[in-house]
């Protein structure tokens, strides 16, 4: 089988043109939703991806908010911030930019997030959530590979898919995501460590391959 190319700008502009019809009824009832950005220190690259997510807000014509508190901040202090953007009413959604330091505890600021709110899907409510197949707020990166996927027309039932790598972020959801609603007799998902014995080939089994680093 020939590999295909998937055109993730498409689809995202069809999204973006969905959306704005969305918000713009929300905005007629007088509600704008919110995004809040935390991110700590200036890790150029965490930078870039916060930016894409405010232009993207300032874009569908969503509020957003940046905070970027210095990378000496302690844990309390962070979690601080996150309790006062979860009792804020015009913030809708928070997403808090990884890696964070190496002095902040990552799995206490994750689970500070109001599950409501933690548009990353990080908080273990959510993961619980997507364990158990009940509707949750997702981790960003598997839900648009499977977005692409269904919007692609390319059916995931029966398939085998290779996913390297076992983050919490991308690896773990992703292994989750594809057979949520498929017949158990048919879910097939070898999925290997980058520094497994066994680790599979990424073309054995793969019926398709998400993208990113080994390891994610």
């Amino acid at each position: 089988m020939s590999a295909r190319l998937l055109n993730g700008n498409a689809i995202r502009d069809q999204i973006y043109a969905e959306l704005a019809g969305e918000i713009a009824s929300l905005g007629a009832a007088g509600i704008r939703p919110g995004l809040a950005a935390v991110l700590v220190g200036d890790n150029p690259a965490s930078r870039l991806y916060v930016n894409s997510k405010i232009a993207a807000c300032k874009k569908l014509g969503l509020e957003s908010f940046l905070i970027t508190p210095p990378a000496a901040i302690s844990t309390s202090e962070l979690i601080g911030v996150v309790g006062e953007l979860n009792r804020r009413d015009d913030v809708d959604g928070i997403l808090v930019q990884m890696p964070l330091p190496a002095s902040v505890d990552t799995k206490r600021i994750l689970d500070a997030v109001d599950p409501a709110k933690d548009v990353d899907g990080f908080h273990p409510i959510n993961v619980g959530k997507l364990v158990a197949g009940r509707p949750s707020l997702v981790a960003c990166t598997p839900a648009g590979v499977m977005e692409i996927l269904r919007r692609s027309g390319i059916p995931v039932e029966g398939a085998h898919a290779v996913v390297v790598g076992r983050s919490d972020i991308v690896g773990k959801p992703m292994a989750l995501l594809p057979f949520e609603n498929a017949r158990p007799a048919r879910r097939s998902l070898p999925r290997g460590h980058r520094r497994g014995r066994h680790r599979p080939r990424r073309d054995d089994h793969a019926g398709f391959h998400p993208p990113g680093r080994d390891g994610d």
